[in-house]
């Protein structure tokens, strides 16, 4: 599975403005729960998302943050993007404001899938020209269509 079978443009936010981790995790969570089954709300996206931060944040470095969570009941992996107005303190290790967030969630008992799709995850935001690539664009089109077109070493 790749990137961007899990993402759509409708799930991809450009410049909202956010102000906090808080935020953008609820933001994050109020985009997925459109997509997700109707038992698997905004509040408890939120709660995957934030229990998982509690354990060490997911911040990269370099703008950028992965959050993800293992939801039961979901039944398949879906992702959202924030590209966000300005960057927000996320306590990254390099201590650089974030601005681009990818959530991932995964089902329950989901392991080599949930670990194959983070990997992706961070060999795209490692890229640095894809960074600067996906900061310039625009739209959630053209955000999809560098996802989509992502070469990844660890696509199942």
């Amino acid at each position: 599975m790749k990137i961007a079978d899990i993402l759509t443009p409708q799930r991809i936010q450009l410049r909202p403005s956010v102000t906090s981790q808080k935020r953008a995790l609820e933001l994050l969570s109020e985009t997925l729960a459109r997509d997700a089954p109707p038992k698997i709300t905004d509040a408890v996206i939120f709660d995957a998302l934030t229990r998982r931060e509690r354990l060490g944040s997911m911040a990269l470095g370099h703008g950028v943050a992965i959050p993800h969570g293992r939801i039961p009941g979901l039944d398949r992996a879906i992702g959202a993007v924030l590209k966000l107005q300005e960057g927000i303190d996320y306590d990254a290790p390099d201590q650089a404001p974030v601005d681009l967030l990818f959530a991932l969630l995964v089902p329950e008992d989901t392991t080599e899938e949930h670990l194959a799709l983070l990997a992706q995850l961070a060999e795209i935001f490692s890229d640095e020209s894809r960074l600067a690539q996906l900061r310039a664009r625009n739209t959630p089109e053209e955000l999809m269509e560098l996802f989509t077109h992502a070469p990844s070493s660890y696509a199942a």
